[in-house]
């Protein structure tokens, strides 16, 4: 019996594109037999995967399943490349161009293969960013075999060409098809696509040469870095075939949102409530900065949106010497809920304003009087 796509790949019927190809690399990933060794069943139920895929992420196909089911299918000469395939490697290699597991590749022999990037995301503090830091990541990786130093051999043991394939790495398969007798060139499933065969393969990674691991690394964080910047450590991904240099490390920085502080390239900006009578009688307000609290003076007048910068207190520019500024914001707040003698008060305050006390130019304009009051 035949499972629905939707349910195999584990997505909705309304799920898009991107949506199934992502449920599907992951399953993809799970079924592999260095991550799934307990599974004897992971290489059909990665050809059942590898069909509902197919279908799924056609769309005119999938139009069909969604309104016939199989039958419309089948009816349209539909057949399944995942059960023409001869080894698990096979599938892997058309799916995602080539398997990070060296025993299950699907490259060809000759040459050295370098290893694939691997990719990390860490979050750090908006302090951390102004300063730098060391932060700890981990990440999984395909790396050399520790006992055998990535020769699949066990220690002491040799190898030796490829009988199969006579050291060529490849054979070709003929495959029988809806259209006829398919002729393809495969990977030797002996030896792996290596041409070569360890007379006694390790006991440690039997005999791939590397293994599946999580690792542990201390990444150095440069002061200023922004949100989203990328880091490359070079030689830290997976590692090569036949001597092939090993992959990069890609570290995601992600710079956490800091309450305090709204941050413009190397600027930040913050904002600070004044109280509209300490406003007009003039104040000192305390300020939030990178590098503690900061007292700043309001002078008396101050309006709505007045900016006091604060020169150096921003954030640092990567490889640059110095720092940004901090705009500090004048929230003038008008007082509300007030009791009869405040009233009283106001009221007595109002009465007795005059031009002088509310103009803040004798000759500021209509536009310059809109600028203000919306910068």
């Amino acid at each position: 019996m035949r499972r629905d796509p939707y349910e195999v790949i584990g997505v909705g019927r309304d799920a898009s594109d991107a949506d199934v190809k992502k449920a599907f690399r992951a399953l993809a990933r799970e079924l592999h037999p260095d991550v799934n060794k307990h599974d004897p069943e992971a290489e059909e139920k990665f050809k059942e995967a590898a069909e509902a895929y197919e279908i799924l992420s056609d769309s005119e196909r999938r139009a069909t399943y969604d309104r016939y089911g199989f039958d419309g299918l089948d009816s349209r000469g539909f057949a399944s490349g995942a059960h023409g395939f001869g080894s698990f490697a096979d599938i892997f290699d058309a799916f995602f161009g080539g398997d990070p597991f060296g025993a299950f590749g699907g490259r060809a022999a000759a040459g050295r293969v370098q290893g694939g990037d691997v990719g990390v995301e860490v979050e750090i503090s908006l302090a951390q960013a102004a300063t730098g830091a060391g932060v700890q990541v981990a990440y999984d990786l395909v790396d050399a075999c520790e006992r055998c130093g990535g020769s699949r051999a066990e220690p002491g043991s040799d190898v030796h060409v490829c009988s199969n394939c006579d050291g060529a790495g490849r054979v070709r398969a003929v495959t029988r098809t809806a259209f006829g007798q398919l002729v393809r060139e495969q990977v030797c499933e002996v030896c792996g696509g290596d041409g070569r065969v360890p007379t006694r393969p390790c006991t440690a990674c039997s005999g791939r040469g590397r293994k599946a691991v999580r690792k542990t690394l201390e990444v150095d964080i440069p002061a200023g870095i922004a949100d989203e910047q990328r880091i490359r450590l070079s030689g830290r991904g997976h590692a090569g075939e036949r001597g092939g240099p090993p992959g990069d490390l890609y570290v995601l920085v992600r710079v956490a949102e800091d309450e305090r502080f709204v941050r413009d390239g190397s600027n930040l900006v913050s904002v600070v409530d004044v109280p509209a009578p300490a406003a007009a009688l003039g104040t000192t307000v305390s300020v939030p900065t990178l590098d503690g609290d900061e007292q700043i003076d309001v002078k008396a007048g101050t309006q709505p949106g007045t900016v006091v910068t604060l020169r150096g207190k921003g954030m640092p520019a990567i490889g640059r010497r110095g720092r940004g500024d901090q705009q500090v914001v004048l929230n003038v707040v008008i007082p509300r809920n007030l009791s009869q003698r405040q009233r009283e008060l106001l009221t007595e305050l109002d009465d007795s304003l005059g031009d002088d006390n509310l103009r803040e130019q004798a000759d500021e304009s209509i536009v310059g009087k809109l600028r203000r009051a919306f910068r």
